[in-house]
C-alpha cells in the first residue's frame, strides 16, 4: 500500500497526464503500485505496446519457474525490479497485441515473470486470428471477435470421440449411440441449445481429471487431505498421452486407453442424465447460466431477487473469446478510436447506480448478455442528483 498510496503516486499522476506516447506510457506503468495487470496501450502516432502494471520483485538466487524454499540461504525476493527491466514488447512484427490471460513472453522476460499459472492459450488464439484476419478493423468487428463464442479447443476432442466410437463401441449400446449423433451434431460454437458440446466439454473434462489423478496417485496417497486439480496447460501433455498410449502411465484400473475414454463417456452420459432426465435435454445453457449476483445476497438470500441480476442463459466458455461461465464472464467490452468516439460501443454488466431501486441499477445488463452495442459516448442526462451540505455547516 505505500508504493500504491505514497506521493510518488501523485507525481506518477501528474507523469500520466504529461505522457504523450508509448514509452512513457510504459515507464509510468512499471512504476505504478498495483498488483501486475496486463497493460497494453496506443499512441496518436500508431505505435503499440505491452508490459506488466505494477510492482516486479527483483528474484534472486532461484529459478522464478520452479517452486523454492527462502529457508535457502541467499534466495528470496532483494526490492523490485527496475522499470527499465521491465519486459516489453513495442510495435511487435504482426501489428497487433492481445492479452487473454495467457503467457505473452517467453525465454529471459519470462524468467523474470516467472509462473504463476496462466490460462491455455486456445481462446488468445481465437483472438489472435481474429485480429489478423483484417488489415483494418471496425468497431462492428471488434464486438464481433469479443462475442465469438467457438471453441477451438473442442474441435480436436470432437474428432477423437466419434473415431473413439466405432460400431464395436456402439454395439448395443444406445446411450453412446444418442451421445455420438448429438456429438455430430455439435457445429462448433458453445451455445446455449447445444447438448452436443456440453456432452463434449464434459467427456473432455473427465478424461483429464482422470488421468491427471493416476498420474498423482502416488502424491495423493501421501497428502489425501489435499485437491489436485489439473493445471489449464495440461491439455499439451494429455494430448501426447492420448496419442502415444503408452501402457506404463494407464490408469491401472483400464485394460487400454480406449476403455478408459469409453468408461469417462459412460460416467458422463449418466451424470448428464440425472442432471436433466435427457442428453438432448441437457443444452449448455442449462449449465452456462451466468448468476451477476450482489455481496448482501450471499449473506442475506432473501434478497437475492432485489440486488442480483436475474440469471440467464448466456453462450461462450472460459476457452472462447466469448469467455463465460455461471460465475465468470467479461466485465466490460468496448472498441473505440480516437475522432471516432460516436461510433465506439461499450458494455457493462449493470448500471452506474449502486441503488437497487434505481432503474439505473441494472441499467446496459440485458444489451450485455445479449451483444447488443451501447454507445460509448453519453447521451443527454436523464437523472441528476445533488449532494447540498445542511443548513449551518
Amino acid at each position: 500500500m505505500d508504493r500504491a498510496l505514497s506521493r510518488g503516486h501523485q507525481s506518477r499522476h501528474r507523469a500520466a497526464r504529461a505522457g504523450r506516447d508509448v514509452a512513457a506510457a510504459l515507464d509510468i506503468a512499471a512504476r505504478s503500485g498495483i498488483p501486475p495487470q496486463n497493460f497494453v496501450v496506443a499512441d496518436r502516432s500508431g505505435s503499440i505496446g505491452w508490459t506488466l502494471m505494477g510492482r516486479i520483485p527483483m528474484r534472486v538466487g532461484f529459478d522464478p519457474l520452479s517452486p523454492a524454499s527462502w529457508k535457502s540461504p541467499g534466495v528470496g525476493w532483494h526490492g523490485w525490479l527496475a522499470s527499465s527491466a521491465y519486459p516489453r514488447l513495442v510495435n511487435p512484427p504482426l501489428g497487433r497485441l492481445w492479452t487473454a490471460n495467457q503467457r505473452t513472453v517467453d525465454g529471459a522476460d519470462l524468467a523474470i515473470l516467472g509462473d504463476s499459472g496462466y490460462a491455455f492459450g486456445a481462446r488468445a488464439g481465437q483472438i489472435r486470428d481474429g485480429l489478423l484476419a483484417r488489415e483494418t478493423l471496425s468497431e462492428r468487428e471488434m464486438l464481433a471477435i469479443q462475442l465469438d463464442d467457438r471453441s477451438g479447443l473442442h474441435e480436436r476432442w470432437q474428432s477423437r470421440l466419434l473415431e473413439l466410437l466405432d460400431e464395436s463401441a456402439l454395439s448395443d449400446q444406445p446411450a453412446r449411440a444418442e451421445a455420438r449423433r448429438l456429438v455430430e451434431g455439435w457445429l462448433g460454437h458453445a451455445t446455449t441449445n447445444s447438448a452436443g458440446f456440453r456432452i463434449l466439454r464434459a467427456w473432455r473434462d473427465r478424461v483429464r481429471d482422470r488421468i491427471y489423478g493416476a498420474l498423482l496417485a502416488e502424491v495423493r496417497a501421501q497428502h489425501p487431505q489435499r485437491r489436485f486439480s489439473a493445471p489449464s496447460r495440461f491439455e499439451g501433455p494429455l494430448w501426447k498421452l492420448l496419442e502415444a498410449e503408452p501402457a506404463h502411465l494407464l490408469d491401472p484400473a483400464f485394460e487400454s486407453w480406449s476403455d478408459l475414454q469409453l468408461e469417462m463417456l459412460d460416467e458422463t452420459i449418466a451424470d448428464l442424465r440425472t442432471q436433466c432426465g435427457s442428453l438432448a435435454a441437457c443444452t449448455w445453457g442449462k449449465r452456462n447460466r451466468v448468476q451477476v449476483r450482489h455481496p448482501l445476497s450471499r449473506a442475506v438470500p432473501l434478497l437475492s431477487k432485489l440486488v442480483d441480476m436475474p440469471p440467464i442463459e448466456l453462450p461462450g466458455d472460459i476457452y472462447a473469446p466469448r469467455v463465460q461461465s455461471p460465475s465468470f464472464g467479461a466485465s466490460e467490452r468496448l472498441a473505440v478510436s480516437p475522432g471516432h468516439e460516436a461510433d465506439g460501443y461499450f458494455h457493462m454488466p449493470g448500471g452506474q447506480s449502486g441503488h437497487p431501486l434505481s432503474k439505473y441499477y441494472d441499467a446496459g445488463f440485458e444489451a450485455w448478455a445479449k451483444g447488443k452495442p451501447l454507445p460509448f459516448l453519453p447521451g443527454e442526462t436523464r437523472h441528476r442528483i445533488e449532494l447540498q451540505p445542511g443548513r449551518g455547516q
